[in-house]
């Protein structure tokens, strides 16, 4: 099916840029598949409407009608739109405007009337409604169904616009396992009588995990009431969204408009929450709201950091736990894609390191697990789930667990875009059950998924970033170097007696003093000879220090009020973990290589990161000498009969 209406792509040709065929297809689509849904109730909803000329608020009396959410009054159809060529414009528009508020809403997101327009101009408008109007079974297809139709379309025009990675679409098995992950501990709580849950994705795109976490809850709890909720950005991507609501009667609301400005959902709060907000999308648009709100602290909802402005993964993060249900009532639980950005970006004192050490101290982390690579359309790259709790486990308070299922894939027949891998439904259930069961399997050596599962304690990922000094030596000379570095530094540019003094210096040239007293001495000797002050300006001095003194390991220790001084070249730092003491991890670490050196104990700083890749890495030792001579030998000489059979 959406090959089919790709295909009227080739009809778009030439008037339309590759970029700009989704301005067509997707809200043609949109408005074929509603005419398909209401065409059995269409009849009923015209008599019924011709029965309440009067009524002003006719709505739900036309719901009911429709036995839908949504109606159109219109005497056209799209059969009869593709009937008449000559007033194809003005029928389609008349359709449109027939539908209920709702869906004239959704329609308005894809700015439907302006491309009616340029079809018409273009003499495109007729061969794309008769186009449209011969598909079929449109209304056969189930929401799910419809959801993969749209969401492929979305993928292509994302590919021919060069969209952000992973902006548009999560593929389901992806989907199927973040919901998997997030739902399974649950699934006793979940299966109870009266379960009333409600689930939120703040990106959630054209919906589709929303709908699979919905799935997700029925199959284990028929009676279960869902209700979704979302927010989506992208207009196409919400009027997508909010369509499939409407047609299968989902109870929730779908909000369009930026979350990190505009919270769509304010006040509210949810049991469940999942997300793949795209990855490495800057905020700089909205950088004042979010700067302001960042400003009320913890009352607002980033009160935990903020992150570079090239990256609002951690915004999206903060989003969601500031709408966790809280403990007292029912806990939450939520789940979000990120790539490997956000578990080491940013060092200590930075705001990503502020907000790890947020959640982690808070004890909001409950897992991270590691997914193939080459999984997203847009993407190769690897992603991760996070899995955050307000409601862990006993036996998981103040512990994480680190999953590594990088190995759980297998390769797909044929690649889409990046995609080349897919992860199957045992796999799914194998990464699940290893999840649920991973304190069982991280403290079982003897376990065949031992190696795979990890557990630490979330002071873990904390560390003291300790900044060593050393002492900072120098030798003093006069070089040409030297004149060079007086002839143009700036600070003694408007000096009147700076060409005077460098050819005082140049008298000096090849002279080098070990200590600054005695260069000191020399200098003023040199300039006073010369009929010249020695300066007193502490930035001329300082200036002139600055081009003859040169780094030397055994040149003088400088000091400064018989403090010793560092030297910024020689700088370093190290990462003590949390609970380690920093003098004796200094002593054995640090001093026997640089017994000179020193801590600066006020610049240390406390941070977090989680090394994912560090702690499951495995050594592969090289292959042997041997081995790798024999296959150049064999190279080698396949490239003389090569070149034997080009000269022969």
């Amino acid at each position: 099916m959406a090959n089919d209406i790709w295909s009227v792509a080739d009809l778009l040709r030439g008037d339309y840029k590759r970029h700009e065929y989704g301005q067509v297809v997707l809200p043609f689509t949109l408005l074929r598949r509603l005419d398909a849904v209401i065409a059995p109730t269409r009849e009923a909803v015209r008599s019924r409407d011709a029965q309440l000329p009067e009524i002003q608020n006719k709505q739900r009396l036309l719901e009911v009608a429709a036995k839908l959410p949504f109606y159109n009054v219109s005497a056209q159809d799209f059969a009869s739109i593709a009937a008449d060529a000559g007033n194809v414009a003005k029928n389609l528009r008349d359709y449109v405007n027939g539908f209920s508020p709702n869906v004239r809403e959704i329609l308005g997101r894809f700015d439907l009337d302006t491309e009616i327009t340029r079809l018409g101009s273009a003499k495109l408008l007729y061969k794309v409604v008769g186009r449209f109007a011969e598909m079929r079974d449109l209304d056969k297809l189930s929401n799910h169904d419809m959801g993969y139709v749209f969401e492929h379309l979305i993928r292509k025009f994302a590919e021919d616009s060069n969209e952000t990675a992973g902006e548009h679409f999560t593929p389901r098995e992806v989907i199927r396992l973040m919901v998997n992950l997030l739902i399974a501990p649950d699934a006793d709580t979940v299966a109870g009588e009266g379960q009333v849950i409600n689930i939120l994705d703040p990106a959630c795109g054209t919906g589709g995990m929303l709908t699979a976490a919905e799935d997700h809850v029925k199959s284990i709890n028929p009676k279960a009431e869902v209700y979704l909720f979302g927010q989506e950005v992208n207009a196409e991507s919400w009027a997508v969204c909010q369509s499939d609501m409407l047609m299968s009667s989902h109870r929730g609301r779908i909000v369009y408009g930026n979350s990190f400005s505009d919270d769509g959902h304010e006040g509210r709060k949810f049991d469940y929450m999942l997300a793949n907000p795209p990855f490495g999308v800057e905020w700089k648009k909205v950088k004042e709201q979010v700067e302001e709100e960042a400003e009320l602290g913890h009352a607002g909802r980033f009160g935990a950091g903020l992150p570079r402005i090239n990256d609002g993964s951690f915004l999206f993060l903060q989003h969601m736990i500031s709408k966790m249900e809280p403990v007292e009532g029912k806990g939450a639980r939520l789940a979000i894609v990120f790539n490997g950005s956000p578990l080491f970006t940013g060092a200590a004192g930075s705001g990503e390191s502020r907000i790890r050490q947020w959640i982690l101290e808070n004890d909001l982390l409950e897992g991270i697990v590691a997914l193939p690579d080459q999984l997203f359309y847009n993407t190769g790259i690897s992603t991760y789930f996070w899995i955050l709790s307000n409601r862990k486990d006993a036996a998981l308070r103040d512990k994480v667990i680190l999953l590594d299922a990088r190995d759980q894939w297998e390769k797909m027949r044929k690649s889409l875009g990046d995609k080349r891998k897919q992860i199957s439904d045992p796999q799914i259930e194998h990464i699940t059950k290893l999840y649920v069961d991973a304190l069982t399997v991280a403290a079982d050596a003897e376990h065949p998924e031992h190696a795979k599962v990890k557990v630490f304690r979330t002071r873990d990922f904390g560390y003291h970033r300790i900044t060593v000094e050393r002492p900072l030596k120098q030798r003093f000379e006069i070089s040409d170097d030297t004149l060079a570095a007086l002839e143009n530094a700036r600070p003694l540019a408007k000096w009147d007696d700076r060409e005077a003094f460098v050819e005082a210096m140049r008298t000096c040239v090849g002279t080098v003093w070990w200590t600054k007293a005695e260069a000191a001495d020399a200098l003023r000797v040199t300039a006073s000879t010369a009929g010249l002050l020695w300066p007193t300006t502490a930035a001329l001095v300082k200036a002139i220090w600055g081009a003859i003194a040169v780094s030397d390991p055994d040149g003088e220790v400088q000091k400064a009020k018989g403090a010793v001084l560092p030297d910024p070249d020689l700088r370093d730092y190290e990462n003590v973990p949390l609970d380690e003491d920093i003098e004796e991890c200094f002593r054995r670490e640090v001093i026997p290589h640089v017994p000179d050196a020193w801590i600066d104990h006020e610049k240390t700083k406390v941070g977090y990161e989680i090394p994912f890749t560090r702690h499951f890495y495995v050594y592969t030792p090289p292959r042997p000498l041997a081995e790798i001579d024999a296959e150049l030998r064999e190279l080698e000489e396949q490239i003389q009969k090569l070149l034997g059979e080009v000269t022969g």
